[in-house]
């Protein structure tokens, strides 16, 4: 046990320490810019998509919902505004053609940021292409890459709609007939919303970076970053729920609202990334570059996905070698099934709480 807890605080140390030598500041303040200038058109793409299948209206108001959740009314006010500007149809087929064109391209903004950061993060250098049609392709291809995940946020997104409609649907069946429904229910909705939100970030550490990582560190690492996703996310509400951040800026509070949050929810992303890299290197199969020549160079600096001077030293093996690695091999599972049980435990119980102490009043 002593051995699993060393191996769970050397995890989280170097964590830390890759997101400083990382400068993941820097990185969420590059991404909160973009995603200011990407958001409109993302949403109307994404709203669009969704509303193939789904009311428009309702998906507009649900996202117009969960947007004044998480950054209060005056934000949600400055993002409808946005939102409202980037939908106005245009006049002729000429402007139609170039209209749909912007918002593509600015909606993939954001993801093309995000690709750059991952690959700062996970210490990975984008291939150098030959040739102009090279070039041309590899853009092509980022671009396809990053319009699949605007459409995989739309699919949970859908999902998510479907969900919320289900619970709200059961609510009104079951009524007051069980005394502790209505939190069961909102247990059900807090644990769907940690399951797509995990399946999205599994998304983005699977295909944005360019390296090879498998899925069963991509799934941990995923879901370690929407636990600590969604209790940031709570934070920061109470946080800029609670302070004059909007009235200190006039009339750019509003975005100066949406700008911190999105600033501190990267921040909390890119922590995500990292710990997806130091376990994946450490415990898991190790993150490897696409390119053969990225491989190479990597495999002359330190450790693959790993920055000089992040050394870790695991609990050396006290029996013969084949025995000693199998039996740090099931210690790393026990590692992270404790560092998840942990995370998961502290997160459900402080929800219950939270729960409890709003029925209350």
């Amino acid at each position: 046990m002593k051995g699993l807890f060393s191996n769970l605080i050397n995890i989280l140390k170097l964590t830390y320490q890759g997101w400083k030598e990382d400068k993941a500041s820097r990185l969420s303040a590059a991404l909160a810019y973009y995603t200011v200038f990407s958001l409109a058109p993302l949403l109307v793409i994404v709203i669009a998509i969704t509303g193939l299948f789904w009311q428009r209206e309702v998906v507009q108001s649900q996202v117009m919902n969960q947007i004044a959740g998480l950054v209060g009314p005056e934000g949600e006010t400055f993002v409808s505004s946005l939102l409202n500007s980037a939908s106005k149809p245009a006049r002729g087929i000429v402007a139609t053609i170039l209209g749909i064109i912007t918002l593509l391209f600015g909606a993939l903004g954001v993801f093309n940021e995000l690709h750059n950061a991952l690959n700062t993060i996970w210490d990975v250098r984008e291939e150098e292409t030959k040739g102009f049609l090279e070039s041309v392709k590899k853009v092509l291809f980022s671009r396809l890459l990053s319009f699949s995940m605007i459409l995989g946020i739309g699919f949970l997104l859908l999902v998510s709609l479907v969900v919320s409609a289900g619970l709200s649907a059961a609510q009104e069946t079951i009524g007051n007939a069980i005394p502790v429904s209505e939190i069961l229910l909102q247990l059900v909705n807090l644990i769907v919303s940690i399951g797509v939100i995990t399946v999205l970030f599994a998304l983005i550490f699977k295909y944005l970076p360019d390296a090879e990582i498998a899925w069963r560190d991509v799934w941990l690492g995923a879901f370690v970053t929407a636990i600590l996703f969604s209790l940031g996310k709570m934070l920061i509400g109470l946080y800029l729920g609670n302070s004059a951040v909007a009235s200190s800026f006039g009339a750019a509070g509003s975005l100066a609202l949406l700008l911190i949050w999105i600033y501190y929810s990267a921040q909390i992303l890119f922590f995500g990334a990292e710990f997806t890299q130091v376990y994946a290197n450490n415990y898991g199969s190790k993150i490897v570059p696409e390119s053969e020549e990225e491989a190479t160079l990597a495999g002359e600096r330190v450790q693959p996905g790993l920055k000089a001077g992040r050394k870790f030293e695991p609990q050396p093996a006290t029996s013969v070698a084949g025995v000693g690695e199998k039996r740090r091999e099931q210690e790393n599972q026990q590692t992270a099934r404790v560092f998840v049980g942990l995370m998961a435990a502290s997160f459900f119980s402080g929800i219950v709480a939270t729960i409890l102490g709003l029925r209350r009043k």
